[in-house]
């Protein structure tokens, strides 16, 4: 696929994703995404007419033909425009794939340098950013069929793999192999997912509210270590003298914190 320069001197590739459909078969699968991954929605016409995330992508596609034909202003003005409309900021020199869908979209940012593939759900607060102010490659990658969830920030040249998950309000800032759930600040690899073959639609899991906490996980096997220890010594409680099972917490408010956690997504999988 042949690269275009662009006045700023760094290789962009203007022929990848919906470019190669035509601008209006391009939007339609737009839309039509919509009803696979958003159950609220009724109708073309609600669709076309009250949803911001369509809104912005449909601008986006026409600013960024005119950003790979060499135009500059023009494309940054319509960037603009759908930024007051939409409260979402996509640079025209992003490149974005089929399906891209973005579920509310206030809040939501996406850099020049960034690359989105194919089936790729967005949700609100969402920023795909640059940690550096230098020219070229600057945002991430995101391969085909990730979800990243409300307020994550995926930040630098770092490639998100195929069907990656990120968890909502993470802050990545490393790659992530395909297939991997990403959750935390930093955000740190946590578990692989088992190919999806359970009749979701174009093999997307939703399910991204189904993540795993490992600080809390850590928090709860040290406690029950603790909890271990001093059975093995005869003691009760966190005050030196406990001796019955009551004298547990006696003197301590923090009796929720230091239960035991009870993940949801294990359940799920379990189940």
């Amino acid at each position: 696929m042949a690269a275009s320069v662009t006045a700023d001197g760094y290789e962009r590739n203007c022929r990848r994703g919906a470019r190669r459909l035509s601008l209006v078969k391009a939007i339609r699968e737009d839309v039509r995404c919509v009803f696979q991954r958003d159950p609220a929605a009724r109708s073309t016409f609600e669709v076309v007419t009250t949803y911001p995330g369509v809104h912005a992508i449909v601008l986006h596609r026409l600013a960024n033909r005119m950003w790979c034909r060499g135009w500059r202003y023009l494309p940054r003005l319509v960037s603009y425009i759908g930024r007051i409309w939409t409260s979402i900021d996509i640079h025209p020199g992003a490149t974005i794939g089929r399906r891209f869908f973005i579920d509310h979209g206030a809040g939501v940012v996406i850099g020049e340098t960034a690359e989105v593939g194919d089936n790729v759900t967005l949700y609100h607060g969402v920023t795909l950013g640059g940690v550096s102010w230098n020219r070229g490659k600057r945002h991430p990658t995101l391969g085909d069929d990730v979800v990243v969830g409300a307020g994550a920030k995926i930040l630098g040249p770092i490639e998100i793999g195929k069907a990656a998950r990120v968890g909502a309000n993470s802050v990545v800032i490393a790659p992530v192999p395909a297939g991997k759930t990403v959750v935390g600040i930093p955000g740190k690899v946590v578990r692989a997912r088992a190919p999806q073959d359970d009749g979701t639609v174009e093999g997307i899991d939703l399910n991204h509210h189904l993540m795993p906490d490992p600080v809390a996980e850590a928090v709860s096997c040290l406690l029950e270590r603790i909890r271990l220890l001093e059975q093995a010594v005869g003691v009760h409680g966190c005050l030196p003298g406990g001796e019955e099972p009551e004298d547990e917490c006696r003197e301590c408010d923090a009796v929720q914190v230091c239960e035991p956690v009870t993940v949801e997504f294990k359940q799920a999988e379990e189940a």
